[in-house]
């Protein structure tokens, strides 16, 4: 009998332990909370972005005539002058071109040589015949065959006139065709991309090939952010900006945007604007190409109260209806503080401002610097909160 009363005794407390450590339904569960002080500092809005790092202003060296690469006289990484001859084309091909054009000129300017003696023979002829007609030695039709023929060379030297230009301009053309072969820098500045090699060939059939990438400073860098179109509209013109990258993990770099460009990149249905931003590179430890991750301070304010962001969440256990009465007269972007005194929790009524990586900012005439606010946690069981919790107004 006394075993039976033990046993039943030892399953007795067994279950009611049991019953004690099971949790409650989520319903039965509330948020924990610990307590902030509000204080008065700086905040800043940042929107994110990643971009990469360019030279302000960089130049792509084509050619416009085909053929193949004699020499070259610039290399990667190279400073280059303005108009400083970089490569050269084999100009055998256009140099037999211009010769070609050049004797076509000569025979055409031969061909209106001859067409203007031809103008004063007839001319010479016509005014023979004009004579005789006058004495009448001959016939008018005679006259008429010497007027037709001297305004016919006439005409003939005004095609060889028009023979010798056009051969001119085949001359002129094949001369910058072969000025072409060769290749000029066209700005002050550093090579940072050589595309072709001695011996090679290229074609200009299409479009211009690029032989060389010049940037023009790269002691002056810009980054091209692309922005959400979510946080566009908070950006604009001399914003400051902070970004890192990853060769330099510990440095932070200054820069300001430049120009917001107004045409928009779609990707996966991602609307987003591209953002110029300018930076200073003195020591050149930004190179072209760089992967930026870049932070725009889109609005700062000194000396405002500031809470953790998480004060916002926290929401006491009281009566829905109760809450709802409290939040009912809530402006746009006013929100619920609560602020413990003496052991309660009381509701404060803020203005909400900049909205910070951590902190908020607020505004109000019930806040003072140091007051104790309530900041969500996480959750917790009911119980054990009711041991912790202060008492509510």
């Amino acid at each position: 009998m006394t075993r039976t009363l033990t046993a039943l005794l030892l399953l007795a407390a067994l279950a009611g332990g049991a019953w004690f450590l099971l949790p409650e339904p989520e319903s039965e569960q509330a948020p924990a909370w610990s307590l902030a002080k509000l204080k008065t500092g700086s905040i800043s809005d940042i929107v994110s972005a990643t971009g990469t790092v360019n030279p302000l202003n960089t130049v792509l060296v084509g050619s416009q005539v085909s053929g193949t690469i004699q020499q070259l006289f610039a290399d990667f990484n190279d400073q280059v002058k303005q108009d400083q001859l970089i490569a050269r084309i084999d100009p055998a091909i256009f140099e037999a071109k211009r010769a070609e054009a050049e004797a076509s000129l000569k025979n055409a300017e031969a061909a209106r040589d001859k067409a203007w003696i031809d103008v004063q023979n007839t001319k010479r002829e016509f005014d023979r015949q004009t004579d005789l007609f006058r004495k009448k030695l001959v016939a008018e039709s005679v006259l008429d065959a010497a007027r037709f023929a001297w305004q016919a060379a006439q005409a003939e030297h005004k095609v060889k006139l028009a023979s010798v230009e056009q051969s001119r301009a085949a001359l002129q053309r094949e001369q910058v065709n072969l000025d072409y072969t060769a290749i000029y820098a066209p700005i002050d500045g550093v090579v940072i991309s050589r595309d072709v090699d001695v011996g090679q060939t290229v074609a200009a059939s299409l479009q211009a090939p690029t032989l060389f990438t010049i940037a023009n400073d790269l002691t002056r860098m810009q980054v091209e952010a692309d922005v959400d179109e979510t946080f566009i509209g908070k950006v604009s013109d001399g914003q400051a900006v902070t970004f890192t990258v990853f060769a330099w993990p510990n440095r932070e770099f200054h820069g300001s945007v430049a120009q917001v460009r107004l045409q928009p990149t779609i990707e996966s249905g991602v609307v987003r604007y591209n953002c110029i931003i300018h930076v200073d590179n003195a020591d050149l430890a930004l190179k072209p190409g760089m992967t930026a991750t870049v932070s725009i301070e889109v609005a700062h304010h000194d000396n405002v109260f500031t809470v953790p962001n998480a004060a916002l969440r926290f929401v006491p256990d009281l009566p829905p209806e109760k809450l709802d009465r409290i939040r009912k007269d809530l402006a746009p972007g006013q929100a619920i503080l609560w602020h413990e005194a003496g052991g309660t929790l009381m509701p404060v009524t803020v203005t909400t401002g900049i909205i910070g990586e951590k902190d908020i900012e607020v505004s109000g005439a019930e806040l003072a610097e140091g007051m104790s606010i309530a900041v969500q946690t996480g959750r917790q069981d009911r119980k054990r909160k009711r041991r912790l919790s202060l008492t509510l107004f």
